[in-house]
C-alpha cells in the first residue's frame, strides 16, 4: 500500500475552472445551470416518490426506472456544489482528497450504464417472453441486479481513484472544469501516469464498453421479435413500450460520444466549448430523463397527476 502513500499529495490544492473566456458573464450563465439542476433534482425526486408510494407502479419496469432516477439524482448532486460554487462565489480551490471523493462518485454514477442494460433486458423479456416476465424478473432478482451494478462500479472505480494518490503534482494545478474529472487530474501530474490511464480505460471498457453492445444486442432481438408479430397495431404498441428507454440511452451516449470527439478532434476549439460540452454530458441526461418518462409513460403521468391532486387537496 506504500504506492498510495504520497506525502506530497496531502497538501495539493487544485483550482477549478468556470467558463473560460466568459468569466465576466459567469453569474448570468449560472442562471440556466441553476434551473437545469432544479429540474433534474425535482424531476427525479418526484419519480422516486411516486414509484415508492404508488402501488400500481410496483413492477419491474418502474423499479428499474427508480434505479435510473436515483443514479441521475446522485450524479447531479456530485457536481452541484462545486459548479455553482465556482459560478456564483468564485470558490475555486479543492484539495486532493475532496477531488478524489468527487471523482469516485462522479465516475461511479456516470458508469452506471448497468442500470440501462437491466432496463433493456426488462423490455426484452416483456416483449419476447411476456408469459415468463413476472417469474424471471422477481423482486429479489431486481434487488440483486441493483446490488450487483453498485458493487461492480465500486470495485472498478476504487483502484482508479486511489492510484491518483501515488501521483506527484508540480505543474499548474488548474483543472479544465468546475468538477474533478479523472483524465483532467492525471494530466496535471509530473510523474508517470500510465498506470492511471490503464485503470481508467479498464474501468470504461468493463462498464460502459460492455453494457453498450449488450443493450444494442437486446434491441436487435426485440426488433426481430416485434417484426414477427402479424398485427401492425401490436407492433406499434410493442415499440411504444421501448421509446422511453431508447430515448434515455440516446441522451446518455450521444453527449458522451460528442464529448469524446470534441476532446480528440476539437483541440483548436475555444476552451469554453470543452467546458460546456462536459456540463451538457453531465446535466442533459438527468434533466431530460424524468421529462421523457413523464411524457411517454402513461402510468407515470397518472401517478404524478394523482400526487399533484393530493397536494392541492391538502393545501
Amino acid at each position: 500500500m506504500s504506492v498510495l502513500n504520497n506525502t506530497n499529495a496531502q497538501s495539493v490544492t487544485f483550482f477549478l475552472t468556470g467558463i473560460p473566456d466568459l468569466r465576466s458573464e459567469q453569474v448570468w450563465i449560472s442562471i440556466p445551470f441553476c434551473l437545469l439542476y432544479a429540474i433534474a433534482l425535482s424531476g427525479h425526486s418526484e419519480i422516486l416518490l411516486v414509484v415508492l408510494f404508488e402501488h400500481s407502479l410496483h413492477e419491474p419496469m418502474y423499479y428499474f426506472l427508480a434505479m435510473l432516477s436515483a443514479t441521475d439524482l446522485s450524479l447531479s448532486l456530485c457536481t452541484l456544489s462545486t459548479t455553482l460554487g465556482v459560478l456564483w462565489f468564485e470558490v475555486r480551490e479543492i484539495n486532493l482528497n475532496a477531488c478524489i471523493a468527487q471523482m469516485f462518485f462522479l465516475h461511479g454514477f456516470t458508469f452506471m450504464s448497468g442500470v440501462q442494460l437491466a432496463m433493456a433486458f426488462d423490455r426484452f423479456v416483456a416483449i419476447c417472453d411476456p408469459l415468463k416476465y413476472t417469474t424471471i424478473l422477481t423482486n429479489a432478482r431486481i434487488a440483486l441486479t441493483g446490488v450487483f451494478v453498485l458493487i461492480r462500479n465500486v470495485t472498478v472505480m476504487l483502484p482508479v481513484v486511489l492510484f491518483v494518490k501515488r501521483l506527484s503534482f508540480c505543474k499548474s494545478l488548474v483543472l479544465s472544469h468546475s468538477f474533478c474529472y479523472h483524465v483532467d487530474v492525471i494530466q496535471l501530474s509530473c510523474t508517470d501516469n500510465r498506470i492511471n490511464s490503464i485503470f481508467g480505460l479498464l474501468a470504461l471498457f468493463s462498464t460502459t464498453g460492455f453494457d453498450c453492445p449488450c443493450i444494442l444486442l437486446s434491441y436487435i432481438l426485440i426488433i426481430r421479435s416485434v417484426l414477427g408479430i402479424a398485427s401492425s397495431e401490436e407492433q406499434q404498441k410493442a415499440f411504444n413500450t421501448c421509446i422511453s428507454h431508447i430515448s434515455a440511452v440516446a441522451i446518455f451516449y450521444i453527449p458522451l460520444i460528442s464529448l469524446s470527439l470534441v476532446h480528440r478532434y476539437g483541440r483548436s476549439a475555444p476552451p469554453f466549448v470543452h467546458t460546456i460540452m462536459a456540463n451538457v454530458f453531465l446535466l442533459i441526461p438527468p434533466v431530460l430523463n424524468p421529462i421523457i418518462y413523464s411524457v411517454k409513460t402513461k402510468q407515470i403521468r397518472k401517478a404524478l397527476r394523482k400526487v399533484l391532486i393530493q397536494r392541492k387537496c391538502q393545501i
